[in-house]
């Protein structure tokens, strides 16, 4: 019987998803301590979780009314964002089987300092790290790297093709075997089992090999979230994991059949790659407390973050449009495919930029769901079985508590209709993913 895989979202900063995280009355405030990243580690650990996986980004966000004083003030998403590396080597040490993504940007960084610094963490967390491949598209960011203006969208993709050809290589540039470790004899290494990069190409030029030996899993698990067309095709041709936000269960089952069906054309088998669209769930010992949580949420989530967010992540700055008419056609050079489709909604539902706000804030158009165990469980099921995701991405609406809620109630649901399994099936992430 097949089954479900399932990765929790979180971002090293006082919000996720929810901007009301910071503000709920149950999280622990522990976002610049390593011990709160360790402990939702091995909470989700516990509930035999695929991965905990870290979003980021390399910029304050000033987009909206041209300044970052509302996004401190606030607190929106951005506002802090402790370097994720970092805090997976604080959780790598903490735990034994999870998963551990980590956002990396092929536009601001080179593709030797990743490939060194991945292969590392792979050693030390004995194989079981990802690597969230991210373009960056903020003018913001790039004012972060000597740049004026981030690149084109189309290029940032050239790019990203380029700089994971070129990381591959540097983590194939030591053989399985190259180590020998003869003490008697004095031989380190098989020199002739290292070899040079040599890579010239319209965007890097790297020499190698790596400095550091073949890791557990050889590479690291790649993890992609385009949603545009070209976001799309990329991640039919790269990833091996796919983060995935549809509001409603018929863009998810849309978006999974799409990108599904691209991959043959990389002379990729589907079942290599695992759509995994994002859930925010309220769990409660009935419906009615399960609501009251999800209205608590809510109401913490101050009006104005959503917007900020928004602004940020496509470019526009919303502050210039009007909050009571629905959202405008405009062009953008960040976060194409999720503002197309939020503009789609706008039209279709006749939501205004005030109402978009909103919801974004809420959860960033997460699909909330309130419910018990079983009902929660149920939907999830439904959507499973419908082909709308291999699994899902849990994203917490307050820490650790909604974490510690999924794992004692719903995931016990889930084993026990035989949809999830009840212990890691190796010790790599490869393993636990079935990508080997």
């Amino acid at each position: 019987m097949k089954q479900m895989h399932l990765a929790g979202f979180m971002i090293a900063s006082q919000v996720i998803h929810s901007h009301a995280v910071w503000r709920h009355p149950q999280t622990e405030f522990g976002f610049l301590d390593a011990e709160f990243y360790q402990k939702i580690a091995q909470v989700l650990e516990r509930g035999k979780f695929d991965l905990l996986f870290f979003a980021d980004v390399l910029s304050l966000p000033d987009r909206y009314s041209g300044h970052f004083e509302p996004s401190v003030k606030y607190g929106a998403q951005g506002a802090i964002m402790l370097d994720a590396l970092v805090v997976a080597t604080a959780i790598a040490v903490a735990t034994k089987h999870i998963g551990i993504g980590i956002t990396r940007s092929t536009t601001y960084f080179q593709p030797y300092d990743l490939a060194r610094s991945f292969a590392t963490l792979d050693h030390l967390s004995r194989g079981r790290v990802a690597w969230n491949v991210v373009t960056s598209g903020k003018d913001s960011e790039a004012q972060n790297f000597g740049l004026d203006q981030h690149l084109d969208h189309e290029l940032r993709y050239e790019r990203a093709d380029e700089f994971i050809q070129v990381a591959a290589k540097l983590w194939d540039s030591w053989q399985d075997d190259a180590l020998i470790l003869d003490k008697e004899t004095g031989i380190f290494a098989d020199p002739e089992k290292v070899d040079y990069v040599h890579h010239a190409g319209d965007w890097f030029k790297v020499r190698g090999p790596l400095t550091v030996p073949r890791s557990p899993q050889g590479r690291p698990v790649i993890i992609q979230a385009g949603s545009s067309t070209q976001g799309r095709e990329f991640a039919a041709k790269w990833a091996e994991v796919i983060f995935e936000i549809s509001p409603l269960p018929e863009l998810m089952k849309a978006y999974y059949q799409d990108v599904k069906s691209r991959m043959a054309r990389y002379g990729r088998d589907p079942n290599t790659c695992k759509i995994l669209p994002a859930i925010m769930p309220f769990v409660g010992e009935t419906e009615a407390i399960a609501q009251e949580k999800q209205a608590l949420h809510n109401e913490l989530v101050h009006p104005l973050t959503g917007l900020l967010m928004f602004s940020n992540s496509s470019g526009v700055d919303l502050s210039d449009y009007d909050l009571d008419a629905p959202l405008e056609k405009v062009e953008v050079q960040g976060s194409r495919g999720q503002f197309n489709m939020i503009q789609k909604l706008s039209q279709e539902q006749g939501l205004t930029l005030r109402d978009i706000g909103k919801a974004y804030g809420q959860s960033v158009l997460v699909p909330q769901i309130a419910g018990t165990p079983a009902q929660i469980a149920d939907y999830l099921e439904d959507l499973f079985r419908q082909e709308a995701g291999d699994g899902f991405i849990i994203s917490p609406a307050y820490l650790p508590g909604s974490f510690e809620d999924f794992v004692d109630g719903v995931v016990p649901e889930l084993q026990q209709r035989g949809l999830f399994r009840r212990d890691y099936p190796g010790t790599t992430l490869r393993e636990t993913l079935i990508l080997n």
